[in-house]
């Protein structure tokens, strides 16, 4: 995590801005689809600042430059920006927002200039109120004017091929999908849906690609009306199946005929309504470009709504549900099997590994397992101080070495043709000090909490979050990220529009049976440690005693099989019912996983150990 010199790129960009009369450029880390995360030709923000988190503002003025980003990744934008930045702690006291840091600058009628296919409608005339009321106007520039200081070192755009996913991994049909999205249509009154999630798009069609890293999508848009579904992309990329598999029920069009298409079909649904009909409307979700919007006939023209496709990928189907516990089996074996290899090189073999070492040795492991496609974000394999950088990356060469004596964090995850897995386990293979005892089995009883939780139906993962801090909040102790996000099936690891945390759009939208979630709280002191347990849990109707209210009641059922680490565990700190729920999880883990390891003594004899009864 090296600091990237920013002082002649920044120089350049300021020169195009003042070519393009504008005083304040915009950078915000997304592209024209709203991805967390993002193919290498859209990092503008990290080529910009040096910062390479995935989460992150940008602003540059002729002048100064700000960095905004989330307590994830505090310690490590510390590390990569140089003198040129301001680093904006989000979320910290008398810390202003991004936005309000751009209206402080704009006094005198200044004008702020951003790329209108990476900042959402709703963004953009957040930014404009806010910027309004100091004198200030909000411009959109046409030509991403970072792409043009990037120049020709800029990486091209993915060519990769688009891939059907079957029945036999999807559970539903891309026309039942379809059928379901036509009645919300309707019951909308709406003309038509504008789909540009590439995700959203991938479940509705039942495709997956490898246009973004980790992530199985494609660059695509996708238009839907009560008649008609489009789908925008590189028709280069589709194989003669994909287009077989899409028949005639799906017109293909050039990905970059979207925003002239639109335009035309909002001209013509206004046409074809009466004179005394109100203006018809087109379905954005909130999570679409402001181009997009304008390119429809901007407010009058466009209804922003939280994605009714967003809403039906999140509740899976049997056969997504039984595709997370099948390949949670596989990847929880993959897991002890690395466990047990790297506690062997360093116990017994004294081998020298760095945390890239570690991190290559898992994804070979888990790429031997049945319909392994590969990972699904980059591995965090931290040792020591390292761990305590809540989205850590190592990098060959400028890593550290595994240190026996230090707590080792990996937090990984695969894509298989049935399911996306998504694990954090933090070891130590040496002599623990006391502190990292606790802080761990604190930890591990928020993890337990969480998942044991009995609640309403109706119950929002805000409303829960708590439950899996408390322990640490007794001790004065919290963490800066949140407890759980939803998981796609063989999809973004990342998917809303459900989590667990206390961002205020978690409280938007309740859990529902059928969610796939993480349950992830941690601890982490600065320069020393850091500590993250992370299993994937599946919400389900549960049997309560009582019915308050004659609602459902909903809890949790763990898909993770991978154990938690003896030698961390504090068994003072924990109650009874705790040590029973650890014991039959370990039995669980040993009889679902064991099987793997008939020829593997090292592994068998590891995986004994780590899941004997307490």
């Amino acid at each position: 995590m090296e600091k990237v010199h920013t002082t002649e790129r920044l120089a350049e960009l300021r020169k195009l801005m003042k070519e393009n009369e504008i005083d304040i450029y915009m950078i915000p880390s997304e592209d024209s689809h709203q991805s967390e995360y993002i193919a290498p030709c859209d990092a503008r923000r990290a080529f910009i600042s040096g910062f390479s988190g995935s989460a992150g503002y940008a602003v540059v003025t002729h002048d100064r430059a700000a960095l905004a980003t989330d307590g994830r990744y505090f310690n490590q934008a510390e590390k990569q920006l140089d003198g040129n930045w301001e680093l904006l702690k989000q979320g910290l006291q008398d810390v202003p927002t991004i936005q309000e840091w751009t209206a402080d600058q704009v006094e005198g009628g200044k004008v702020v200039g951003v790329d209108p296919t990476v900042v959402t409608g709703g963004d953009a005339r957040k930014i404009t109120e806010k910027i309004k009321k100091k004198g200030g106007e909000l411009k959109a520039i046409s030509e991403n004017l970072v792409d043009k200081v990037w120049g020709q070192d800029r990486p091209a755009r993915p060519i990769e091929k688009v891939r059907v996913q079957p029945l036999e991994y999807s559970g539903k049909s891309f026309d039942d999908k379809l059928d379901e999205l036509r009645k919300e249509l309707e019951k909308r009154k709406s003309v038509g849906f504008v789909v540009s999630m590439l995700d959203e798009i991938a479940w509705l069609y039942n495709l997956r690609g490898n246009d973004i890293p980790y992530n199985p999508v494609f660059f695509s848009y996708a238009v839907v009306t009560p008649k008609e579904a489009t789908l925008y992309v590189d028709e280069s990329k589709l194989p003669q199946n994909v287009k077989d598999h899409l028949g005639d029920k799906v017109k293909i069009r050039p990905y970059e005929a979207i925003f002239e298409d639109v335009t035309a079909l909002s001209a013509k649904a206004l046409e074809a309504a009466s004179e005394t009909d109100a203006k018809p409307k087109f379905l954005t979700s909130t999570r679409a470009s402001w181009a997009l919007s304008k390119a429809l006939g901007g407010e009058e023209r466009v209804e922003e709504v939280r994605s009714p496709i967003a809403d039906a990928k999140a509740i899976k189907n049997e056969v997504e549900l039984e595709g997370m516990r099948q390949c949670h089996i596989r990847d929880g074996a993959a897991l002890t099997e690395y466990f047990a290899w790297l506690e062997d090189q360093l116990i017994n073999k004294g081998a020298t590994l760095d945390e890239v070492d570690g991190a290559d040795k898992l994804e070979a492991i888990r790429s031997k397992h049945q319909h392994f496609i590969g990972l699904s974000f980059d591995t965090i394999s931290s040792t020591g101080p390292n761990a305590a950088v809540i989205h850590y990356k190592p990098e060959k060469g400028a890593c550290s070495t595994i240190d026996p004596k230090a707590i080792y964090l990996c937090d990984s995850g695969a894509q298989y043709l049935d399911g996306t897995t998504d694990t954090t386990r933090t070891l130590h293979f040496g002599e623990p000090t006391e502190m990292e005892r606790k802080a761990y089995t604190l930890v591990l009883k928020g993890n337990i909490a969480l998942e044991r939780a009995r609640f309403p139906k109706g119950t929002t993962g805000f409303a829960i979050d708590s439950l899996a801090r408390q322990f640490l909040w007794a001790e004065g102790l919290d963490y800066r990220h949140g407890t759980g996000h939803g998981v796609g099936s063989s999809l973004n690891v990342h998917e809303g529009p459900i989590g667990i945390g206390t961002r205020v759009q978690f409280s938007e939208v309740s859990l529902s049976v059928g969610n796939v979630i993480s349950d992830e709280p941690g601890y982490y002191e600065d320069g020393k440690f850091g500590i993250r347990i992370e299993n994937m849990v599946i919400v389900k109707e549960v049997e309560t005693t009582h019915k308050f209210g004659d609602k459902p009641y909903l809890g949790f059922e763990h898909v993770t099989l991978t154990p938690h680490c003896r030698n961390l565990v504090d068994l003072k700190l924990l109650t009874e019912e705790e040590r029973q729920f650890i014991n039959d999880y370990h039995k669980e883990v040993f009889d679902k996983t064991s099987k793997f390891f008939e020829k593997d003594e090292l592994t068998l004899e590891w995986l004994k150990r780590e899941t004997a009864p307490y």
